[in-house]
């Protein structure tokens, strides 16, 4: 039998299906399988190596997500027209997959890994991203490679009131709230969404509809696993242990790494050079023989055990941390806007030792960036760049371009400030922030935000509300129930702490966030107690943030480019762009202003920018003339374009020529044109009547004039 399929049926809240089949494509991968929902179809495959290199102490997982163009019946727009390196669309998937399956690996398994995950068929309603999680645990179970799932991801929104797992993209554009949920059958793992200033209750509303539906699936899955007998996994050699050395470690350095943390410095440099001497104190004690001997990988793996050990004991103990703050005191933050005057917008925003310097550049619609992916073809006019260069921690590292971090980050702080944007005709504007971090301890992304909304105020666009970002942590202690959430954490405190929870927000509600979770058995009530901390912090960097400056500026910076739209009717789309582009590329010539047009919503939207205002009203004047539908009755400052025996024609609006007849020219009889007006002489006319057969205009300028007391109407 060439085929050993084997298919489950998942059925979402709302009657619709998803099923994950096995057997039939990429048999010779450790573990594949095909997750269909609609018309979406992705194949999820595995492969781990069976051989595990020495001195691996760490997980060397990589995630692939591709959206194949062909799914979508595209053909990619590239040089090569083929798929190429993977789009921030593709990455951020990625993303999102490798944060809820990487912690549920065991922690001795250092085997390298790949996931890949491609779409191979695509249908709008039914969006690839919220089941890219769920193929790839699949994948995971009906393999052998050891793994601690099942765990999988939905997406939850908000549509009208009512909360739908896995929306189409009609519904998802509607949305108030749109979380992707990651979860195991017990716990949520990993949550990450943009919102509309909603509550703290409504998120947690939105975690629980998600959970129940991951519940769903995690029981379909092992269920799969079983059928597919798949339940036992490989072995493999775990970590090397050495119980005497790990001992010998612990008598010497337990006591000293805890006073290094008790000291509370605010300087992670002092305290990392502190930890370093105790290292170092403790080498000094090995002989040369033993130093010749033992294994210096394992002595620096018990000591970093005992500094987070220690780390943790400290908070959960003396309720203190590692800089000496309150539980949920908030690093000092000092906040400057017109930082750089040659930025359109600019903004530095410090807290403790993390920095931003921020710019907002305004540009036009020739600036808009395209966006051509499978299932999606067209342009952003918002881009948010985030960059961490090594120097921002002290470290030798090469600029390679933005890695996943950066691309998460930077879309982690364009959620947050999208939805307090000005939009449609009230944004004619192209939007590049860029973020770049000088220095880092913990929450760079939530400095981002903090940075890019001052920066935006100090603009002068008119956002809705200023923003500010907050990173939550969570140390915690199964065996003692003890726990302590910790505002605004350090670098050491992510790194030593159970959960990372960023939420930012305005002053009525919460705009974005984006949560890890490290442990198992995390209640709704500590995520319920962890976003009523984060709320309290939150408005108190935005108190701290107003005091540079809390509204937009009134007006743009004297050299940013002015901008007007123009909406016009469908049907003089071709008189404003004229044959070959003829017209449009004259008012440029002729005002010096950018004009661009484009058509949407069965209306033609003409942008106008120009840094000189002279500029910006000629052209606003031609194009408002061309597009203007002359109305019998109304006046018009026309000029003379010929004379004829029997009168003038005048440009009364660009392009539109009337007769002016020798018997509308004055009150007086006239009987020859010869010294009555002159070719370009400005004269004021009024429209008086349009043939309805040839559409020709008839002016008058005597209707203008005094009437003669003698004279009869």
């Amino acid at each position: 039998m060439l085929f050993n399929v084997v298919t489950k049926t998942i059925t979402l809240p709302d009657g619709r299906t998803i099923t994950i089949e096995t057997g039939k494509l990429a048999k010779q991968a450790n573990g594949s399988v095909v997750v269909r929902m609609g018309d979406t179809m992705l194949l999820a495959t595995v492969v781990a190596n069976k051989e595990i290199r020495e001195g691996i102490d760490f997980l060397p997982l990589s995630v692939d997500y591709q959206e194949k163009f062909a799914s979508a019946g595209r053909i990619p727009g590239s040089f090569q027209r083929r798929e190429g390196r993977l789009s921030d669309h593709e990455i951020l998937v990625c993303r999102l997959v490798d944060r809820a399956i990487r912690p549920l690996f065991p922690e001795d398994y250092h085997a390298e890994i790949q996931i890949n995950i491609f779409l191979i068929s695509a249908d709008a309603e039914a969006l690839p991203d919220a089941l890219a999680a769920l193929a790839a645990n699949a994948a995971l179970l009906v393999s052998d490679i050891p793994f601690n799932g099942p765990v999988s991801e939905v997406r939850v929104a908000k549509v009208d009131g009512q909360y739908i797992v896995n929306p189409g993209a009609s519904e998802q554009a509607r949305a108030t709230l749109d979380v992707m949920v990651g979860a195991t059958y017990q716990d949520i793992t990993m949550v990450e969404g943009e919102m509309a200033e909603v509550s703290e209750e409504e998120i947690i509303e939105a975690l629980k509809v998600g959970h129940e539906a991951i519940r769903l699936q995690c029981t379909a899955m092992k269920e799969l696993e079983a059928e597919v007998g798949k339940t036992v996994k490989r072995e493999y050699p775990g970590d090397v242990q050495d119980p005497v050395l790990e001992a010998r470690v612990r008598d010497f350095c337990y006591d000293r790494i805890y006073t290094v943390a008790q000291l509370g410095s605010a300087n992670k440099t002092l305290r990392k050079e502190g930890f370093k001497a105790v290292y170092e104190e403790f080498i000094a004690t090995f002989t040369e023989e033993e130093l010749a001997v033992v294994n210096m990988s394992l002595v620096k793996r018990y000591f970093h055990d005992l500094e987070w050990e220690a780390s943790r004991r400290l908070v959960l103990d003396e309720r203190r941390r590692l800089d000496g703050r309150k539980l949920d005191e908030i690093r000092a933050i000092a906040s400057e806007v017109d930082f750089l005057p040659g930025a359109h917008g600019s903004a530095l925003f410090t807290r403790g030792e993390t920095q931003s310097l921020t710019t907002v550049t305004l540009g036009t619609k020739m600036d808009e960036q395209i966006v051509d992916t499978a299932m999606n073809y067209g342009y952003s006019k918002l881009m948010l760049h985030y960059n961490f260069p090594g120097f921002s921690t002290g470290e030798v590292k090469p600029n390679r371009g933005p890695g996943r971090r950066e691309v998460g980050h930077g879309n982690l702080a364009l959620r947050a400030l999208r939805g307090v944007l000005p939009k449609g005709e009230d944004n004619p504007y192209t939007i590049r922030i860029v973020s770049d971090i000088l220095e880092s301890n913990g929450s760079s992304s939530m400095a981002t935000v903090c940075a890019a909304s001052l920066a935006l105020m100090d603009s002068g666009l008119k956002v809705k509300a200023p923003v500010s970002g907050i990173a939550m942590g969570l140390i915690s202690d199964a065996k003692t129930g003890k726990y302590a959430i910790l505002s605004d954490i350090l670098g050491d405190e992510d790194h030593l702490g159970d959960m990372d929870f960023k939420v930012t927000g305005t002053e009525k509600g919460i705009t974005a966030c984006q949560m890890d979770i490290k442990v198992d058995g995390l209640s709704f009530d500590v995520l319920t107690e962890a976003l009523q901390q984060a709320k309290a912090g939150r408005l108190h960097i935005l108190n701290e943030m107003t005091k540079a400056i809390s509204e937009p500026r009134p007006d743009l910076k004297p050299h940013t480019p002015r901008a007007v739209v123009i909406k016009i009717d469908r049907e003089m789309i071709g008189a404003v762009i004229g044959p070959g582009g003829k017209v449009v590329q004259d008012i440029q010539k002729e005002s010096g202003a950018t004009v661009s047009i484009e058509e949407r919503d069965n209306a033609g939207f003409v942008s106008i920018f120009s840094a000189n205002k002279e500029a910006m009203d000629k052209a606003v004047s031609r194009i408002r003339g061309i597009v203007t539908v002359p109305e019998i009755g109304e006046e018009y400052n026309g000029k003379v374009k010929t004379i004829m025996p029997f009168g003038a024609f005048v440009e009364f609006l660009p392009g539109k020529d009337g007769l002016l007849h020798i018997s509308e020219i004055k009150w007086e009889r006239l009987e020859a044109m010869e010294g009555v007006l002159e070719v370009g002489e400005e004269v004021r006319v009024k429209l008086i009547d349009v043939d309805k057969k040839t559409g020709k205009y008839r002016l008058s300028r005597k209707i203008l004039l005094p009437k003669p007391e003698n004279k009869k109407s």
